[in-house]
């Protein structure tokens, strides 16, 4: 799990390398997530499948959402994570919110032991009743981002993690101090080992 704190790394150091204005800076935003052309390859390392996207540009849009804040260690990061879920669907149920959109966890903070994060699920509306105790309303990130796509456990999320950075270094890219997993499989009911994970890497 080290190699999301490397990419927080990464992107700290891209700060400092990259502070040149790119050129797509000024560039409007429908041009700037113009698809890539190129096909998707699956770089060494990632567990992918091949036509699976492997740093596609995207866009991002701002969505409410209900989550939990919470900090945790690499070695019990899954179980972390899926715990805060459960938080977040029981008060989610208990409301009668309507769910628009996948789980996702936004890491806003990573060390050599641990991490600190958002459980997050978005919802149509929030809720009419303000909430109490750990849950809170927010919005979902937005703007350009990279997407990349993880297949298998989650453990093996630290190949992806590698290869991603490999693929912001090798492109001069530089990148926001924030990544989000999104999760296409129901972490609280799909075996850790059969996960399918959109990770989005936001791109300053």
């Amino acid at each position: 799990m080290l190699l999301r704190f490397a990419l927080f790394l990464f992107v700290a150091a891209a700060a400092v390398v990259f502070a040149a204005p790119q050129p797509w800076a000024q560039t409007p935003p429908a041009a700037a997530t113009k698809p890539d052309t190129a096909p998707a390859v699956s770089p060494p390392g990632a567990t992918t499948q091949p036509g699976d996207p492997f740093g596609e540009d995207t866009t991002l849009t701002a969505k409410p959402i209900v989550y939990v804040k919470g900090s945790g260690t690499w070695d019990n990061a899954f179980e972390t994570i899926t715990k805060s879920f459960k938080t977040v669907k029981a008060y989610v149920d208990k409301e009668g919110l309507k769910v628009d959109g996948q789980p996702m966890t936004l890491f806003t903070s990573t060390d050599d032991t641990g991490f600190q994060f958002e459980a997050a699920i978005p919802v149509a509306a929030p809720p009419k009743n303000p909430p109490r105790g750990d849950i809170a309303i927010g919005t979902s990130p937005e703007g350009r981002a990279l997407k990349f796509v993880h297949r298998g456990s989650y453990d093996g999320l630290d190949n992806t993690y590698e290869a991603i950075t490999n693929y912001l270094d090798e492109r001069r890219l530089e990148a926001k101090d924030m990544f989000i997993e999104q999760y296409l499989t129901d972490p609280l009911t799909t075996n850790e080992d059969h996960l399918v994970v959109n990770v989005f890497v936001m791109i300053k």
